[in-house]
């Protein structure tokens, strides 16, 4: 049994409600010796042609802490905030013993969370060490009037770049990687979320999460062990292999990382950025409704009431809302289910707490 089988079993048996069913270069595709293969595709496998042996990673995890989100924004005039953000390439595991070259911003997928105040200007330095990246990369923010993929595009010894934007516009934004091969990079891993809050700030909430859903397309299969090259060919069909959070099939799930925590009574914010490249969202939170639902992650407009599924599209981003009435597993999925049961496209918040059978009573 493979872990994608075993991550897809546990899926099925327990993701069901109350239903009878549990249901600027283009130098990349190059191959280790930098050469372009005929295919454009960068892909490493044995004299069989099966992919090869994992090789070593060089993280144990790829997936960002959904918690690793700054502090909520406790000042009432504009500030300076000085940023340096670095690329890093890291090989990781995909799911135990699939393992994959992914570009990343600061070493795991997504890019970490920017936080500031609409009016408060960001000084963005931007670095491609040499040793870490064999190509052409920069920052699109979609939270700057102007171009600032322009402003930040650099190669493997260019000086770093330097940017400065006023944030004149409160929601949260993604940003990523946006050469000429974007589409490859995003998939990679090269994306992230800016959040810019209103001048009187967001809703105070219990906790918060971090979510960034990607689509990878490599050249095995789902839960082939070994290391997996990456297929053009399949991202030009719009076939992935997998389509995860935060880079990691099932990654927050007992499979993985481990699930994130809440306890009865909490509510919760969870900031979602789907980088695509290719394919919307369905996203829906098993057990639980969008409470409150900021559609394409303005702040502005009053937000939209108990969604249960909403669409997400690629390079854009939303938040949402949710409480914690009764204890238990509160699965996040796409709800284009073949990604969550098959391409682990899943994650867990479990709940803590004291039943409440007025509520939810599971042995009526």
């Amino acid at each position: 049994m493979t872990p994608t089988t075993n991550s897809r079993r546990r899926f099925l048996q327990t993701a069901g409600g109350a239903t009878a069913l549990a249901i600027a270069g283009c130098l990349d595709g190059l191959s280790n010796d930098g050469e372009q293969n005929a295919q454009g595709t960068d892909t490493e496998t044995d004299e069989e042609g099966e992919p090869a042996a994992v090789e070593s990673v060089d993280v144990d995890r790829i997936a960002r802490d959904p918690t690793a989100i700054p502090d909520p924004v406790d000042w009432n005039e504009p500030r300076e905030h000085d940023v340096t953000v670095r690329t890093e390439r890291v090989t990781a595991e995909i799911e135990p013993g699939v393992a994959f070259e992914y570009m990343t911003f600061e070493g795991q997928v997504p890019g970490p969370m920017l936080r500031v105040r609409r009016g408060d200007r960001v000084n963005l330095t931007f670095e491609v060490p040499d040793d870490l990246n064999v190509t052409n990369h920069n920052m699109d923010f979609h939270a700057v009037y102007g171009p600032g993929a322009d402003a930040t595009t650099i190669s493997p010894g260019d000086d770093p770049a330097q940017l400065s934007f006023s944030a004149e516009y409160p929601g949260v934004f993604i940003y990523h990687c946006a050469i000429p091969n974007m589409d490859q990079h995003i998939s990679a891993g090269m994306f992230g979320s800016i959040l810019v809050e209103p001048e009187d700030g967001l809703p105070e909430v219990d906790r918060e999460f971090y979510l960034g859903q990607h689509e990878i397309y490599t050249d095995g299969d789902v839960g082939e062990e070994g290391h997996h090259g990456f297929d053009f060919d399949a991202m030009l069909a719009e076939q992935p292999t997998y389509v995860v959070f935060n880079g990691q099939a099932y990654g927050f799930t007992e499979d993985g990382v481990g699930p994130m925590h809440a306890e009865v009574g909490e509510t919760a914010r969870v900031y979602f950025a789907n980088g695509g490249p290719n394919l919307l969202s369905s996203w829906h939170p098993i057990g639980n409704v969008w409470s409150r639902f900021y559609r394409d992650g303005g702040f502005l407009t009053e937000p939209d009431r108990n969604i249960e599924t909403a669409p997400v599209a690629p390079g854009t981003t939303a938040a949402a809302e949710m409480e914690f009435p009764v204890p238990g597993p509160v699965k996040i999925v796409d709800h284009a289910l073949t990604r969550a049961a098959r391409r682990g496209a899943l994650a867990v918040i479990d709940v803590d707490g004291e039943a409440d059978p007025e509520i939810y009573d599971p042995n009526p």
